[in-house]
This record gives C-alpha cells, structure tokens and sequence, in this order.
C-alpha cells in the first residue's frame, strides 16, 4: 500500500472567527462553501460534529475530530484509510489561513486512478472550496479555480443517473392528459442544492424537439402534440427536492401502437439521456454556493436597512 499525501493552502484577508463560523456549516442545507450544485454535495446523518456519517457523492468518511471554528477532520470509511482534514490559523485581526490535508493508503488500481483524474478532481473542488470561503469574505477571487479538460471528462462521466420511477401522483397535468393512457413511465433525478425549481427552467429538456407547453399547474410544466397515429405528452415535476420527466401517450389505432413498439427501444436511453444532459447544463450555470451566500447576506442587509 502506498501512502499519498496532499496539501492545500490559501490566505484569507478576514478573521479566523468569520472563516471558522463558515467552514461549521459544511454539509448544512445553506453550506456557503462546498461547491455544489458543480459537485454533489457534502451530507451527514446528523449536525455537524464528532460521530457524523456522511460523504459527498461517492467518497464517504465520519468526522473524527471537530474543534469548532478552527479544525475539523473526515476520516474516510467503506474500507479506504486515512482523512481529510481542514483547518483555520489565526495570523491577525484581519488574516487568517485556510489548510485542507488529504492522507490516504491507496492500493494498485486506487493508485492509478489517483494519479489519472482523482487528484486532478480532489484539487479542483478543494480550491472551489476556498475560493468560496474568499468570494463570501470579500465579495470577489482574485484567482479563481479553472477546470482542466480531465475535470470536465470526469465530472461529465460521474454525473447523476436517473432513475426509473412510476408517474408520481403529483404529475396531475400528466395523469389528466388522456381519458385513457396506453403508455406511462417516469425518470427522476434529485436537485442539487442552488438547482433551479422552477419547472420553465427545464423545458429545454426536450432539446431538439420544438413540442408547445400545453399546461402548467403546481410545480409542472406539461409539453405535447397530438398526431394522427398518437398523441404524447411529457411531463416536467420539481417537486420535493427532485425533477422527474414522465410520459404519456394515447394510441389511435394499430399503426400508432406499431410506432410506438419501435419507439419505445429507444425512448427509455433518450429520456434517461435528454434529463441527464439538462440536469448538468444547469448545475454548471447555476450560481456557487459563494455567491448564494453573498446573495442571501446582500438581502438580509437590504431588509435590515429597511
């Protein structure tokens, strides 16, 4: 087993105390720092604090050590050995430095994928890290992170996979469609924090498909046209904390159901696809969770002011 070891360092011009009081709220549903919605976020069964299970998307640890404002410590679970630490050093009134340390006991093929894109990844949101504590702090990065094209590949590659679902009660535009429904299915995937939940946001799911919005109602948006052959629909539901795409089509006669018996191959990978593809497109241009929180204390400002 060989033993790898990283470390990361950054200067921030404001108070240990300030620093300290936002790397507390890591895996908060406000978490000011991990970059999502970019990334998957960071999550634990509990309150921050010594005992808590969690990870961010596929890495998982508990934190070992937490002295708050100052230190906090990840050890890796699911048989991977080591941790992750981050720190805040006092240097003035006025300066404080942030400090991640990555120790980790890696075997043959770990290693190698280390060294081919793990590293690469692991340095980019480290740095989204801190280039949020800097951006909430001051209102700018001087420097912010660049993805390299081994961080587009593997974060294109690692994206969240929809899952197949029935047709959620809530998609009532849906299940309303047609007096009588010959073909439903539903795919879903969860938002990430700073995601749109606006149904509109996600009408260009169907890219490359000009269908008109023939409804909206409660968090769904629902596309269409009726044809000779069938008429379908396709349903676009945020609702609890997830997007689903349904389904539904009518069938006028053997020639539509003959259609659709070849249609319907294909349509499970397009639909799996189609919101796969939409769900990243507007993850990466969503705002960071920085500037969400420069947001949220620019407003809480406005009201005080008021």
């Amino acid at each position: 087993m060989g033993m790898v070891r990283d470390v990361h360092t950054r200067t921030i011009p404001a108070s240990a105390d300030i620093v300290g009081a936002l790397i507390d709220r890591l895996g908060d549903d406000d978490d000011p720092l991990f970059p999502t919605p970019a990334w998957a976020p960071m999550r634990f069964d509990r309150p921050l604090g010594v005992g808590a299970d969690g990870g961010h998307g596929p890495v998982r640890y508990r934190v070992g050590a937490h002295e708050p404002g100052r230190h906090l410590r990840f050890d890796f679970t699911d048989g991977q050995t080591g941790f992750h630490s981050i720190t805040v050093v006092p240097l003035g009134p006025d300066s404080c430095r942030i400090e991640h340390v990555l120790e980790s006991g890696l075997r043959g093929m770990e290693r190698l994928l280390w060294h081919l894109a793990i590293r690469a990844v692991h340095a980019t949101v480290v740095e989204e890290v801190f280039d949020n504590v800097e951006r909430v702090v001051t209102g700018r990065v001087r420097e912010p992170v660049r993805w390299s094209p081994r961080v587009r590949l593997f974060n294109r590659l690692e994206w969240s996979r929809a899952k197949g679902i029935a047709l959620p009660a809530e998609a009532r535009l849906a299940r309303r469609a047609f007096p009588r429904t010959d073909f439903e299915d539903a795919w879903q995937l969860d938002l990430r924090p700073g995601m749109p939940a606006d149904p509109a946001a996600w009408q260009g799911v169907l890219r490359g498909a000009s269908f008109p919005v023939v409804g909206r109602e409660d968090g769904e948006i629902l596309l269409g046209e009726d044809a000779g052959h069938l008429d379908f629909r396709a349903s676009l539901l945020v609702a609890d904390g997830r997007v689903t795409l349904g389904t539904v089509v009518r069938f006028h006669h053997a020639g539509g159901r003959l259609y659709w018996a070849f249609v319907r191959r294909v349509h499970p990978f397009m639909a799996r696809l189609m919101l796969r593809r939409t769900h990243r497109r507007l993850a990466l241009a969503a705002p960071s969770a920085g500037e969400r929180e420069r947001d949220r204390l620019r407003g809480a400002a406005d009201e005080a002011r008021r």
